[in-house]
């Protein structure tokens, strides 16, 4: 009899334990449910407020072209917006100039072959970044439709294809700047230091003089320093508006470009107005945090749309 109580005891026991289990078990998956759905929910209303604010962006954008002939980073939308307050958390976002950067499709002509001055600029930049001149090369096959190695550096596909897992060369404009960590040996770190200054916009897109930064302007001509030798005096200038002018860069090259046609080359390849903006959008409600990265292009009438999104990274 005590031996039968025993069991039943024991029996008892196990099926308190197998429901405490099972009871958590099911509690544990509900709440796990219950904050997944939270935070789809989060994510679908921070994308939906991005969105608003990537309008707000265009509508800029339209009233700058409506009040200037120039784009310098003295105007309203080169202005960063602070953390505004929405429900259930904050929006804050800005706008940049992408044409103030080196634009990597430039490196070819509008007819697929090598542009040797474009080439030679993205060569000086590497060196002002202290990297190697090999990724000039290998920048550019990656982008011309040949498949010509470039001198000694460049890559085709033989080399690509040797590599695990293999893969050919893209043979076209890029239309993200994440493509040069495609190129064999390039690393996240390289990327980094170069990613501020580099940009992937159409072929034959001008630099913008009056937001590229000194850095990218001295590498117009070799020897040239007129413009990042002091990045402070530099933004002073430019809070009064386009500093420097065109025609300022143009003297600046004067002395150091003697080529016959070669001066007319590079000055043909800077505006003081831009087309291509890049928005970044930072929306945060409760713990979800989203990030939407716009490429947006403004043509002359001041006409915006919007070309690429990526979410969470550039």
């Amino acid at each position: 009899m005590r031996r039968a109580r025993g069991v039943a005891l024991i029996i008892a026991l196990v099926v308190v334990a197998l429901a405490t289990i099972l009871a958590t078990r099911i509690g544990a998956h509900s709440a796990l449910d219950q904050r997944r759905g939270a935070n789809l929910l989060a994510q679908d209303q921070g994308f939906e407020v991005a969105l608003g604010a990537e309008t707000w962006a265009i509508e800029v954008l339209r009233d700058s072209a409506a009040t200037s002939k120039r784009d310098s980073l003295d105007q309203p939308w080169a202005t960063p917006l602070p953390p505004i307050p929405i429900d259930g958390g904050s929006v804050q976002g800005q706008l940049e100039d992408m044409q103030g950067r080196f634009n990597l499709n430039n490196l070819i002509k509008a007819d697929g072959t090598k542009n040797q001055v474009a080439f030679d600029q993205f060569g000086r930049l590497l060196a002002a970044l202290q990297l190697e001149p090999k990724w000039a090369s290998l920048a550019l096959d990656w982008i011309d439709p040949d498949s010509v190695v470039d001198g000694i550096d460049g890559a085709e596909d033989g080399v690509y294809l040797g590599m695990t897992p293999p893969y050919r060369t893209a043979n076209r404009p890029i239309t993200n700047t994440s493509e040069l960590l495609a190129l064999p040996g390039f690393g996240i770190d390289r990327y980094r230091r170069i990613e501020p200054y580099v940009a992937a916009l159409p072929v034959g897109t001008p630099l913008n003089v009056c937001t590229a930064s000194g850095l990218v302007l001295d590498t117009l001509a070799p020897g040239l320093s007129a413009f990042g030798q002091d990045p402070q005096q530099l933004a002073n200038n430019r809070t009064k508006g386009c500093f420097p002018y065109r025609t300022d860069v143009q003297a600046a090259l004067s002395p150091l470009v003697t080529a016959p046609g070669q001066l007319q080359t590079i000055v043909n390849g800077l505006s003081e107005s831009t087309q291509w903006f890049r928005a970044t959008t930072i929306v945060s409600i409760g713990t979800t945090q989203l990030t939407l990265y716009s490429l947006i292009n403004r043509n002359p009438g001041g006409y915006s749309r919007v070309i690429l999104r990526s979410l969470g990274t550039e």
